[in-house]
């Protein structure tokens, strides 16, 4: 694979839809409604749009001028921008590795839970059924175990093979096109639920509670670092994805045009994610004679505690069920997609052999240790850790060093200049200036939630466990990182170029 065949997407929509397909996932769904009313209601949506305007699109800028300006996944891009900045584009990839690792699992769950919508499996209890009889979560203080569990390892294994089945075809036969499909089926899915949810009994007592301001909130520093961190873990950027997915991009495309268009299809859907959750939350706590404050719930007991509860109560509750746990499938599909592809694209370009090759020796052994982390009954503990540490001390890490030497090494102009060559949207200092300050706020959120956890331990969980499966894990990603930026490139082809591309 010569750097003059690299794979492009056919043109501006295919690139674009791929890139909403990997912003819109998990987060969007079930962590931007319960941050929306945690931090301020109707008032978060002013830290909010600051934090995209300032952070969200100019990092997307950024991201898609590395890629596309140095034709590579995130380590030869990063490597032929500056031959000392290699590690970093390695430490994206390994980042990439931990969240496809357990990513995997929630969206095997979110497929089990869209068959289960069917006959309302978790019966009276959705609690006790995910917990004790779905997963089987076994006590970490007693060890790790590793039970695995067949309920869980079977859809594990299914959502792997069709994700490596999609990459296997390639970037415009495989991604491009699983893209077209599965997003416009998710909004179509995602409105359905949305207007459904609206029309419930008790709806407006939940849209009152999302969206009545809390204008006190806005003094709040935790708030403001809240919206950023939203925007920052929605849009897939500063972790290669946006890197890897610009690299196919041709020569002469509109970097900001489609930036802007991502980052605001990105925040519309939260935006509808919030009106349709939080509608379907009041009608919960109505037909409980509860307030929307006892029945809302972020992440996995959104998912996986409320909307079973809310499913069995609800006229129709069959067809929500699968509308809801549907789009969760969906949407969590074509992120997946894009991490595995961070990997693969950046194993390509170092050996240089064929993708099908390539995604099935990345895939295949990312899948087994995918089951023995995540199909055992210690599965969704390994999970938290993991994903609280990968998103910390891995994402946000990662974006404040490798953001922090390209501002020291005053390549921003570099950059700002590839982006105006072709761009709708011009880029100057304010851009320049919103990418150092960003930097600044990186550097916040990562020592201040460092110094929190370091203190006060997670979630209750051992300290053997969270220095092995947190720090530890953390640790190594930089540690592997470095040792695969020593490696050798095959047929090594990194010229400092411009993105000489067809």
């Amino acid at each position: 694979m010569s750097n003059s065949t690299r794979e492009t997407f056919s043109g501006r929509k295919a690139f674009i839809m791929a890139a909403i397909g990997s912003a819109v996932g998990l987060g969007n769904i079930w962590r931007f409604p319960y941050t929306t009313y945690e931090n301020g209601g109707g008032a978060f949506i002013i830290p909010y749009i600051v934090a995209l305007l300032t952070a969200g699109i100019p990092l997307l800028f950024l991201d898609y001028a590395i890629g596309h300006r140095h034709r590579g996944g995130a380590p030869l891009s990063y490597r032929r921008f500056n031959k000392h900045f290699e590690t970093f584009g390695w430490w994206q990839v390994m980042v990439n590795v931990i969240i496809g690792l357990y990513y995997a699992v929630v969206l095997g769950w979110a497929a089990t839970y869209t068959y289960f919508s069917f006959t309302a499996a978790w019966g009276n209890d959705p609690v006790q059924f995910f917990i004790n009889e779905y997963l089987r979560v076994g006590d970490i203080k007693q060890g790790v175990s590793f039970e695995f569990v067949g309920m869980v390892i079977g859809p594990l294994i299914a959502v792997w093979l069709v994700a490596l089945g999609v990459l296997a075809l390639g970037v415009q036969k495989g991604i491009s096109k699983s893209s077209n499909i599965l997003m416009p089926v998710l909004v179509v899915m995602f409105i359905v639920l949305v207007v459904s949810s609206l029309f419930l009994p008790g709806a407006a007592k939940g849209l009152n509670a999302l969206f009545t301001p809390d204008w006190d909130k806005l003094s709040d520093p935790s708030v403001w670092i809240a919206a950023y961190g939203q925007i920052f873990f929605s849009l897939s950027i500063c972790f290669g994805i946006m890197i890897t997915y610009a690299s196919y991009l041709k020569k002469d495309s509109d970097l900001t045009g489609s930036g802007l268009v991502v980052g605001f299809a990105n925040s519309s859907f939260e935006l509808l994610a919030g009106i349709g959750v939080f509608a379907a939350l009041g009608f919960m706590a109505t037909a409980q004679g509860q307030e929307v404050s006892e029945v809302a719930k972020g992440g996995i007991g959104l998912a996986f505690f409320a909307f079973p509860t809310l499913i069995n109560e609800a006229p129709f509750g069959e067809i929500i069920g699968v509308l809801f746990f549907g789009s969760l499938t969906f949407a969590a599909l074509t992120s997946f997609i894009s991490v595995i592809e961070v990997i693969i694209s950046a194993v390509q370009d170092k050996l240089r052999i064929r993708r099908s090759k390539v995604t099935f020796l990345v895939g295949l052994p990312m899948m087994a240790v995918s089951v023995i982390l995540f199909g055992s009954t210690t599965g969704l503990p390994m999970l938290d850790v993991m994903d609280k540490f990968v998103n910390y001390f891995g994402i946000v890490a990662v974006a404040f060093v490798s953001l922090m030497v390209i501002v020291a090494d005053e390549k921003l102009g570099v950059l700002g200049q590839h982006i105006n060559e072709t761009s709708s949207f011009k880029v100057g200092f304010v851009w320049r200036l919103c990418i150092v300050v960003t930097t600044g706020i990186l550097a916040f959120m990562l020592f201040s939630e460092g110094a929190k956890v370091f203190t006060e331990g997670y979630e209750g969980y051992p300290d053997w466990f969270i220095n092995t499966f947190g720090w530890g894990m953390a640790v190594m990603l930089v540690v592997v990182a470095f040792l695969l930026s020593r490696l050798k490139w095959k047929n090594e082809v990194i010229t400092e170029r411009k993105g000489e591309q067809s």
